[in-house]
């Protein structure tokens, strides 16, 4: 058995493959089969004369996601999916499906997700899961590379790292335990004994939050340093980044064109260095004439693509009557493409006002929330790093600015085109007493954190560390409007199944 991913390898051989009917269509003597394997899709000329009664009538009876074994002769053809086909010489049914629920036809959100189980097979969703499973090679590569550690945080946890307002409160036996919001100050502690580690797990977050970048469970990437300060921080984190981008860049150019992602903007975050402002320069961009401009013509452009794209549309509509079976296919899928897209500019053009009101108005002190973060993404090509946070809305273990004490070493990595955060983290407070004192401000028991305050007793050293949240990151290299479709199960508010 041969993998479509490797037919290159096997030009003019005989080979067999084994998958899935992913699409199929006729033509007087001629099955054209779209099979997939996991690895790719090909496409399988079956002719009548090449093969048996048997082996034709069971190419006629194949239905889509019908599982068969195939087999015939690889011939390179630059028209077909993966520049390559297969001239059948043989067809045997595995199984024939059933009536396959999902279609080209467009489906509501709701609908794929309760076929979440199904929706993975569509090639969009195979594309997207190809990319995150290489985001992950990369993020591994990237850290062995450099003398990292890897080592898991434990799930379980009797403290929080931020708070207990947003967890998930479990039973543990007779003990009260929550599910892990990060793992962080357990990576605090393996950095003491190794130097350099990484923590890769689940997290969870308990927020009643519905947006397209939050989910109740995901995943994170979190490293800690040794002897690392801010500045060292921010520039392994930019060095990772554009580690990650250039292996998808590299790696995955096919799954990022199914998707229809534009690479050019990828190819530019990597091509210069991330800027670096503070979050007071941040607020001052956000209350600027510059961005009321920005965001009138944010309006304006919004407002005639929509126009673009609903006479895309009628002229699409007007094509379907009189057009073959194949380019039919072809015309659902960019009416529902282009239905996701007018939705997306309608929510936007409702949402514009907030956020002007946000950005405008914006108080020094405030966290910014997502359209600020997108807002402030948009005055860049590349990821922006945005540093020294005032202290009273960041977490308990961030060192203050020595400079100013109002301040927290910590720093957000914002990915462009209106993503947002992808990264947080801080220089870590490395003394006793002064996390004593935050403990204490924060209302944290210091019983809880008594094993965290031993780490600044026995041999404390400067560290820093962040999180790199992977869903969110899958979003911004796929270009997908909403992180659910980021992960292979998403949990979200209402949503457990399947």
């Amino acid at each position: 058995m041969v993998y479509i991913s490797n037919l290159s390898d096997h030009e003019d051989q005989k080979v067999t493959l084994k998958g899935w009917i992913y699409n199929s269509r006729s033509s007087k003597n001629l099955f054209f089969l779209e099979v997939r394997d996991g690895s790719g899709i090909c496409q399988c000329v079956v002719a009548k004369d090449s093969v048996s009664e048997e082996a034709w009538e069971a190419a006629d009876s194949l239905r889509q996601e019908s599982s068969l074994e195939i087999t015939g002769i690889v011939v390179e053809d630059e028209r077909s999916i993966g520049g390559y086909e297969l001239q059948v010489t043989n067809l045997e049914v595995i199984q024939i499906a059933e009536d396959y629920p999902i279609t080209p036809k467009e489906h509501g959100v709701d609908f794929l997700m309760e076929n979440r189980h199904l929706w993975l097979r569509s090639q969009r969703q195979w594309a997207a899961m190809r990319v995150r499973n290489e985001i992950i090679y990369a993020i591994h590569m990237f850290f062995q590379e450099r003398g990292f550690v890897q080592m898991d945080a434990p799930i379980f946890t009797g403290n929080a790292a931020e708070g207990t307002t947003n967890l998930f409160e479990t039973a543990y036996f007779d003990e009260e335990a929550y599910l892990t919001q990060s793992g962080q100050l357990y990576g605090e502690a393996m950095a003491m004994a190794h130097g350099l580690i990484y923590t890769f797990g689940p997290t969870f977050r308990a927020e009643k939050s519905k947006t397209r970048r939050h989910l109740t469970e995901f995943w994170m990437i979190e490293p800690e340093m040794a002897f690392y300060d801010l500045n060292m921080n921010m520039e392994l984190a930019e060095d990772f980044i554009k580690f990650v981008v250039n292996r998808v860049l590299e790696r995955r150019h096919s799954e990022l064109e199914i998707l229809e992602r534009d690479t050019e903007k990828l190819k530019k975050t990597v091509a210069d260095d991330f800027p670096r402002i503070s979050y007071t320069e941040a607020v001052e961009t956000l209350r600027s004439d510059k961005m009321a401009k920005m965001l009138d013509q944010m309006v304006e452009d919004r407002e005639q693509k929509r126009e673009e794209l609903k006479q895309e549309r009628e002229e699409l509509k007007k094509e379907h009557g009189q057009a073959k079976k194949w380019r039919k296919a072809q015309i659902d899928q960019r009416v529902k493409d282009i239905g996701g897209r007018l939705d997306q500019i309608e929510e936007d053009l409702r949402n514009i006002p907030d956020w002007r009101d946000s950005a405008l108005n914006f108080e020094w002190g405030e966290d910014f929330g997502g359209s600020d973060e997108t807002l402030l993404t948009m005055q860049y090509d590349t990821p922006v790093l945005v540093h020294r946070y005032p202290a009273e809305i960041k977490a308990f273990y961030m060192k203050r600015d020595p400079e100013d004490e109002k301040l927290a070493l910590a720093v957000d990595m914002l990915a462009p085109e209106g993503y947002g955060e992808i990264i947080g983290g801080s220089e870590r407070e490395a003394d006793l007493e002064t996390l004593r004192k935050r403990l204490t401000e924060h209302g944290l028991s210091e019983e809880v954190f008594g094993w965290y305050l031993d780490l600044r007793k026995y041999g404390s050293v400067p560290h820093s560390g962040f999180g790199l949240g992977l869903e969110r990151t899958v979003a911004w290299l796929c270009g997908l409007d909403h992180v659910r479709e980021t992960i292979p199960f998403p949990r979200m508010m209402g949503r457990l199944t399947p």
